[in-house]
């Protein structure tokens, strides 16, 4: 049997995850990583390219027999990298997972999926959407609505976009910047100012061929710096899967209420979609409220998620390049995963770069996915914000944490960071 070339853009812990996953698969050739990070180069080959650089992936897919491309971050898919695939004559017929820039709009615009979610009777807040030009009406809008306010910078803003404020003088504030101040650049030129929704945040997520659907385990993550919640928004600083409030009854209604009518939208619409889909959940008093979508797996979550599958995850993305997801049975770990993500002083604001990490050799109990990490003569240095996500897997949610704090305590590098509260609000 012909294996499988496989090349994998991104350069974060979700990729590092995914790679790890893949590396393990009887199905796999090789595997490249596009550019990766110090710890992907441990399960693969990195490459020097850049994911929205199109034209270098060509050249790379044709001249290494690229037989699969997985798409991580959802900057390409907005930028249309599938689309690209598709109408060029060599690389039409390499599948990717990932969505076309039609369906990646679910991501790209806060203000198309809400819109698609009102059309298909998909359970979400009221919201209104604003510009520069409709600014006094977001502000009338804001007098209807009792706090907390939640704003969302209608295109990407690297996880940053969603601001929640607690008074109507905050919330006006923050809507003139957003609009009239660009504080997210060409990502705010539109705000959705959306209805507070009160309850519990948790994440779901699915993989589609665009007709069937198999789902993964659902996860909770932490979004805030400070330990309680507190502190600004992150890209996210831990995750749990599974989470104990979302049973079966609970995950049941996300599906009948939130995948089923999503994938089928999507087709009715005319939306090809072959990838991931991403449900940021409210649970509200038992019944699920979709508050956003991404069109990839989630970052820290994929790194409590994939560990807890038993599948090849080679097997499971030929399945939804062929369109045979059916054939799928997903087998999943009843343990709990938990991750830390361990980050660079100053982070989310200001932060420095280039610190040599150490204390790899000793952790020998724990998972240890690179997420902002490069090599430097010879040595592992920090080169984003979020560094290192390290995962155990144990029987309780207590025990799980636990073994990831006490190996997070052995990894250093100058001004590190992380929480000591990940999971302690659903034990």
């Amino acid at each position: 049997m012909n294996k499988t070339n496989v090349l994998l853009i991104g350069s974060g812990g979700r990729e590092h995850a995914i790679a790890w996953k893949l590396a393990q698969s009887t199905l796999l050739n090789r595997l490249y990583i596009a550019p990766g990070n110090a710890g992907t180069s441990g399960v693969g080959i990195n490459v020097a390219i850049n994911g929205n650089d199109f034209e270098s992936v060509k050249s790379f897919v044709l001249q290494n027999q690229i037989n699969l491309v997985i798409v991580g971050p959802e900057e390409p898919l907005v930028n249309g990298f599938h689309d690209f695939f598709l109408s060029d004559e060599l690389l039409k017929d390499i599948p990717v997972i990932g969505p076309q820039k039609a369906g990646a709009a679910l991501e790209g615009s806060k203000d198309f999926a809400k819109q698609f979610m009102i059309r298909h009777n998909i359970p979400t807040g009221a919201y209104q959407t604003f510009t520069t030009d409709t600014l006094a009406e977001g502000i009338e809008f804001l007098h209807t609505l009792s706090s907390p306010y939640v704003l969302k910078a209608d295109g990407l803003a690297a996880g940053k976009g969603v601001v929640i404020c607690k008074t109507f003088g905050e919330a006006e504030t923050e809507l003139t910047d957003m609009l009239a101040g660009q504080k997210f650049g060409k990502a705010s030129a539109m705000v959705v100012i959306e209805e507070f929704l009160d309850g519990i945040e948790l994440s779901a997520f699915a993989l589609t061929d665009g007709n069937e659907y198999v789902m993964l385990p659902e996860a909770k993550d932490y979004k805030r710096i400070g330990e309680g919640d507190t502190g600004p928004n992150t890209g996210g600083m831990g995750s749990i899967s599974p989470v104990p409030f979302a049973g079966k009854e609970f995950l049941q209604k996300v599906e009948d209420r939130i995948v089923k009518p999503t994938v089928e939208g999507l087709r009715k619409d005319g939306i090809p979609f072959i990838g991931f889909l991403f449900f940021g959940l409210m649970n509200v008093k038992g019944d699920p409220y979709v508050i956003e979508y991404n069109v990839r797996l989630g970052d820290p979550e994929t790194e409590s998620v994939l560990p807890r599958i038993k599948n090849d995850l080679l097997e499971i993305f030929l399945a939804t390049a062929n369109g045979r997801l059916n054939d799928i049975q997903m087998e999943i770990d009843e343990r709990t995963a938990a991750c830390v993500m361990i980050v660079s002083g100053g982070y989310p604001g200001n932060y420095e770069k280039d610190k040599v990490i150490s204390g790899f050799a000793d952790i020998n109990k724990s998972l240890v996915f690179h997420a902002g990490t490069s090599d430097k003569e010879g040595s592992v240095v920090s080169s984003g914000g979020r560094v290192i996500a390290v995962t155990s897997l144990d029987h309780t949610i207590c025990d799980a944490v636990v073994q990831s704090l006490e190996s997070a305590s052995r990894i250093k590098f100058e001004n590190s960071y992380y929480r000591n509260d990940i999971g302690k609000d659903l034990m």
